[in-house]
């Protein structure tokens, strides 16, 4: 348990409550899987789409990284004609520890990284952001995590006290960051272990999940 009572949890997205992964995609883009994961390592790097996140245009990124490299024109060019195929769909697991989350009254938010024009088809693509009170994406705010920014245009527009604010997050130098200003910071693995951590933050969700597990056949 914490000192201070918790009236805040902050989600990301990516990673935390939709299942985002570019090799839903390249996968039927190429036989070899070698040469995918070269083509992630060298052309459609994480430095590259960091752009993205800051607000670059993603399509106009992908016509000029695929004048350099023509050879992969397609594949460049499907990051961001194909990129809604990169969300496999929501961790269901997580997003009922949400919904009882903001069932029970309380205050749940999202920050995250991601493209402006993305944020706009996944908001209107899946339900569990009308569970959220507040979104503060980098895109729209032109800096991205881990940069403390971020964190501190969150923690200012909601006016959140940092000591009573949960900040989950599948990136380890994203929850340094939020820890860093006082944030009450965890690193997700899986729902069960978040669900965990939040109870004995004193948080009002299950330590199991409510849905009916499936029977065997």
């Amino acid at each position: 348990m914490t000192e201070t009572k918790i009236t805040a949890v902050v989600f990301d997205i990516g990673g935390v409550l939709l299942d985002w992964d570019p090799r839903y995609v390249y996968r039927g883009l190429f036989d070899d899987r070698a040469e995918l994961e070269l083509f992630l390592a060298t052309i459609c790097t994480r430095d590259w789409h960091r752009a993205h996140d800051l607000g670059v245009d993603t399509e106009e990124s992908c016509r000029e990284l695929a004048l350099a490299h023509p050879e992969y024109a397609e594949p460049i060019m499907a990051w961001s004609r194909r990129s809604e195929e990169m969300v496999a769909g929501q961790l269901d697991d997580t997003v009922e520890v949400l919904t009882e989350l903001a069932e029970a009254g309380v205050r749940c938010l999202a920050l995250s990284n991601m493209e402006p024009d993305k944020y706009e088809l996944r908001r209107a693509r899946f339900g569990f952001f009308g569970l959220l009170a507040g979104c503060v994406i980098s895109g729209l705010e032109g800096v991205a995590k881990p940069d403390r920014k971020l964190f501190e245009i969150l923690l200012t527009r909601y006016g959140l006290e940092p000591a009573g604010t949960v900040f989950i997050d599948d990136q380890a130098a994203n929850v340094e960051a939020a820890a860093e200003l006082g944030v009450v910071a965890l690193r997700f693995t899986t729902a069960a272990q978040l669900r965990t951590e939040l109870y004995d933050l004193g948080l009002p969700v299950g330590l199991t999940s409510r849905r009916p597990r499936r029977s065997t056949p």
